[in-house]
């Protein structure tokens, strides 16, 4: 059987279809399609944004990965940080430092570095110096 039967047949069946109606019925049926048409574009536009605001988010986290990639570096990178272990996490920016520091400098120091990074917004230092004793 031909192919374009397949899209011949079913028009020409609505076609009839929508002769036979009253003009009220054709008036009914244009507001359905309308409807139809608005209908989709609503949900188009919804997609839209939805994939938009995936793309952000993943764009968000991949620069925090980054960041936090950079601060670990850094710190590594440190003669006086790079024996100590230093928990980054980067959430939008914002960066939280924690675990122990062996005396204020380092833990100073710590801040500094993770504060020359790019895309750095705030710094909260949460390392803990540790008691010599």
């Amino acid at each position: 059987m031909n192919r374009s039967l397949y899209y011949v047949v079913p028009t020409a069946l609505a076609a009839i279809a929508l002769s036979a109606c009253s003009p009220r019925d054709n008036q009914a049926v244009g507001q359905k399609v309308d409807e139809a048409v608005a209908s989709t574009k609503s949900g188009a536009n919804e997609v839209k944004r939805a994939a938009n605001d995936a793309g952000a988010t993943v764009a968000t986290a991949a620069t925090d990965a980054m960041i936090t990639t950079k601060i670990n570096a850094a710190l590594a990178a440190d003669d006086q940080l790079k024996a100590i272990k230093i928990d980054v996490d980067t959430r939008d920016g914002h960066v939280v430092l924690s675990g122990t520091a062996p005396d204020a400098g380092s833990r100073e120091r710590a801040t500094s570095l993770a504060r020359a990074v790019d895309g750095v917004v705030a710094v909260d230092n949460r390392l803990i110096v540790a008691s010599k004793g």
